[in-house]
C-alpha cells in the first residue's frame, strides 16, 4: 500500500468555467455597467468553446441580474442607472400600490474609523478608515426612511456631502458612475424597533412609534462587501415586499 495518495480532482461543468471567466472580466472592469459585452460567437471563439456553452453561462448571469439580454441588440452589463434596475434592492412599496419615488437628503458624510463590528462586515481591520453617511428619504413630501451608511474609505476616496446631494439618481448608480463599483447582491437582517427621540425627529413620528429596521450588507463582484446600510422605515403607509423564489 502506498503511503502517498493522489489528490482527488474536482471538476466544474464547462459552462461554469466560462461563467467564472466572464465574471472575472466584469470584476476587472473590462466591460463596465451599461456596456455591451461581445457576442456569443465572439466569446465562443475567445474561450474556444461552443456557442451553446457560452449561452448557458450568459443565461445564468442574466438570471442573477448581472447581465441583461436585449432582443435584437445583444447582451449588456446590468446597471443601476436603468429604470428597471434602479431600485432593485429596495423592497419598500406604498400600500396604495403607486410607484415609489424617493427624494434624497444627505445630512452627513464624514470620515471615521471602523469599530470591530463594521470592520468584520466590510472585511477590514478595526480602526481602518471608513466613511459614514446619514440620509433621509421622503415620499409624497413625508420622510419615511432614515439611513446610516458605512463605506470603506479606500474605495470611495474623496466622497463629499456636496457630491452626494448633487447626484440626481439612485445611490448605487452614483457608485457605478463615480467609483466603478457595481452592487450585485445584498444580505439583509430585518426586525421591528421603536423610534427613539433621534429617529422620531428624523422621520417626524411620535417617539415610541413602530419602525422596521433593515441592516443590509451589499457586495460587488468577487463577493466583496463594500457597503453597510442600516435603514429604519416608517411603514405606517408602506410595506416591505419580498418575493421569494
Amino acid at each position: 500500500m502506498s503511503l502517498t495518495s493522489e489528490p482527488i480532482a474536482s471538476f466544474s461543468p464547462l459552462y461554469e468555467q466560462i461563467k467564472a471567466m466572464i465574471l472575472a472580466s466584469l470584476q476587472a472592469s473590462e466591460w463596465l455597467p451599461g456596456d455591451a459585452i461581445p457576442s456569443e460567437m465572439e466569446l465562443a471563439a475567445r474561450y474556444a468553446v461552443s456557442q451553446g456553452t457560452v449561452r448557458k453561462a450568459i443565461d445564468e448571469l442574466a438570471t442573477q441580474n448581472l447581465l441583461v439580454r436585449r432582443q435584437g441588440k445583444g447582451t449588456f452589463v446590468a446597471t443601476h442607472q436603468e429604470e428597471d434596475f434602479q431600485y432593485r434592492f429596495l423592497r419598500l412599496e406604498p400600500d396604495s400600490g403607486e410607484k415609489l419615488h424617493l427624494k434624497n437628503q444627505f445630512l452627513a458624510c464624514e470620515n471615521a474609523q471602523s469599530d470591530a463590528y463594521t470592520a468584520k462586515l466590510l472585511k477590514l481591520k478595526a480602526g481602518d478608515p471608513i466613511i459614514r453617511i446619514d440620509r433621509v428619504q421622503s415620499y409624497a413630501g413625508r420622510p419615511i426612511v432614515f439611513e446610516e451608511i458605512w463605506l470603506p474609505e479606500g474605495r470611495f476616496k474623496g466622497l463629499t456631502l456636496e457630491a452626494l446631494n448633487s447626484w440626481p439618481g439612485p445611490m448605487y448608480a452614483f457608485y457605478e458612475c463615480q467609483y466603478a463599483t457595481h452592487m450585485v447582491r445584498a444580505e439583509e437582517k430585518i426586525k421591528a424597533v421603536l423610534a427613539n427621540p433621534e429617529l422620531a425627529n428624523y422621520l417626524q413620528v411620535q417617539e415610541g412609534s413602530a419602525l422596521l429596521s433593515v441592516e443590509r450588507v451589499a457586495f460587488t463582484y468577487g463577493n466583496k462587501p463594500v457597503e453597510i446600510r442600516h435603514a429604519r422605515y416608517d411603514t405606517s403607509d408602506q410595506h416591505y415586499d419580498n418575493k421569494l423564489h
